[in-house]
């Protein structure tokens, strides 16, 4: 079992990335989420699933061990692939997964493509036990604004933004950082929007 890897970002795109280790090119998919936190030409390392089938070798990569726990953990629920397990942990963080999950909050889990009220049931009946022991709302409520930041600038630059832009684009976002609501991809989002009003 691949669960780690480490390399240099040669192709990225929103919800796949290419991982240069040692000359050989492991193709990733991934979040949006994850995918918005790395830069080409950059290290990074990614948590990975290896999902086999008869068919295919398939690897998911994460920025964190908790978003591939989530992810490995609503795959047990009957008639959840890694694809649909995927976009789960794509709209919804550990944490909000386990809310939801512990919560019985359908509406929440529902609103994810793919989730109809049958599977947020069954996401409900089948991990209600399992999911106490995700990641709670007190491991993410207060993220270190230093690495937002580096993601964000980084980011930014990566778009081909000027470091001086980056950084006046985080500084236009740095409150929502610090609330801890936001994700990378929420700070992204509001970062572009500062830099076309500017």
């Amino acid at each position: 079992m691949i669960s780690q890897l480490t390399g240099t970002v040669a192709d990225l795109r929103p919800t796949s990335v290419v991982l240069d280790v040692s000359g050989v090119g492991f193709l990733v998919a991934c979040t949006p989420n994850t995918s918005a936190g790395l830069t080409r030409g950059t290290t990074a390392t990614l948590h990975t699933h290896l999902a086999v089938r008869e068919d295919a070798l398939t690897l998911y990569g994460f920025s964190s061990p908790h978003e591939r726990e989530a992810f490995i953990m609503v795959q047990s629920v009957t008639g959840i692939g890694p694809k649909l397990a995927l976009a789960i942990v794509s709209h919804l963080t550990a944490s909000q997964v386990r809310q939801a999950i512990l919560a019985e909050n359908l509406v929440a889990l529902s609103k994810v493509p793919g989730v109809g009220r049958k599977t947020a049931q069954r996401l409900v009946l089948e991990l209600k036990d399992k999911a106490a022991a995700l990641p709670g709302t007190t491991d993410q409520a207060t993220p270190d604004r230093s690495g937002w930041q580096d993601q964000v600038v980084t980011g930014l630059q990566g778009l081909g933004y000027s470091a001086r832009d980056a950084d006046a684009a985080w500084e236009a976002v740095r409150e929502q950082a610090g609330d801890g609501s936001a994700t990378v991809s929420d700070l992204m989002r509001a970062a572009l929007k500062s830099l076309a009003k500017g």
